[in-house]
């Protein structure tokens, strides 16, 4: 069964993602197109899931809402790569008073609860997507700030390190030739765990109405769009949280399926 988590994972994320990328052009209707006389109405030819309580196509807000959600968690990965390890290579390859203020720095970002963090962040910036974004990311950068920075550490004492040093080599061409390499897998098995969790936190923060505008298709908006309907048309509720289900699912098992192959210790017991 582990062997095949990583191929059912890479395609499950391969039809999600390939959903939101061509939203454009197989979403059968516009999403924000309100037809009151047809609102509610049940799955056929035309409308193939229904329409919600505004008559937009239902199907087409989903594959729209899709494309918004890969869009933020993208950002809020570039946002916390960028940030986590500039900061934890920096530590990591200065030491001495560098080093320990930044990681008092990353202490301060940890101490907090990352949901409360975010909430404040987005307190202080304002709502909408691209704040989210910017919340979310600087409310997790700290742990991908210590991860560098302890590797990069255990990485510099090591003899290749000190050969390349006594080589001639810059401080860049180590980093990019010896370190990065160590870096990138360890990252990937962070991120693609970590992924799930950005989902949830964009799909809560929407619900609350912090994310997304209306009438914007994003899952989390479109569940709160849909409470008030919840008995007489479920479906609304239950396919937005349907496609949020799949999508953490694909992110985990991505995340386990890559520790598994990635980490020596795991791998070994897997045989």
């Amino acid at each position: 069964m582990r062997r095949l988590a990583l191929p059912f994972a890479l395609g499950l994320m391969a039809l999600l993602l390939g959903a939101a990328l061509l939203a454009p052009w197989i979403a059968p209707h516009d999403p924000a197109l309100t037809d009151l006389s047809q609102r509610l109405l049940p799955p056929s030819a035309t409308h193939w899931l229904g329409t919600d309580h505004l008559g937009r196509d239902l199907l087409s807000r989903l594959l729209w809402g899709a494309r918004a959600s890969f869009a933020a968690v993208a950002g809020i990965l570039a946002l916390v790569l960028a940030i986590g390890c500039s900061v934890g290579l920096a530590a990591g390859m200065a030491g001495g008073v560098v080093d320990a203020v930044l990681m008092r720095i990353c202490d301060a970002f940890m101490t907090v609860p990352t949901l409360v963090l975010a909430l404040f962040m987005i307190g202080a910036l304002g709502t909408g997507l691209a704040n989210v974004v910017i919340a979310i990311a600087l409310s997790h950068w700290a742990w991908y700030a210590r991860l560098v920075r302890g590797l990069t550490l255990s990485l510099r004492s090591r003899e290749h390190i000190l050969a390349a040093r006594l080589a001639g080599l810059s401080r860049l061409a180590i980093l990019r030739r010896h370190v990065a390499p160590v870096l990138a897998g360890q990252l990937a098995v962070l991120a693609s765990l970590d992924l799930g969790h950005w989902m949830l936190h964009l799909a809560g923060l929407s619900f609350l109405g912090l994310g997304v505008a209306p009438p914007a298709p994003e899952w989390g908006i479109m569940i709160n769009d849909a409470r008030p309907f919840f008995r007489s048309a479920p479906m609304l509720v239950l396919l937005p949280g349907a496609a949020i289900l799949l999508t953490v699912m694909a992110f985990n098992l991505l995340g386990d399926a890559l520790r598994d192959r990635l980490d020596p210790a795991l791998r070994g017991a897997a045989h």
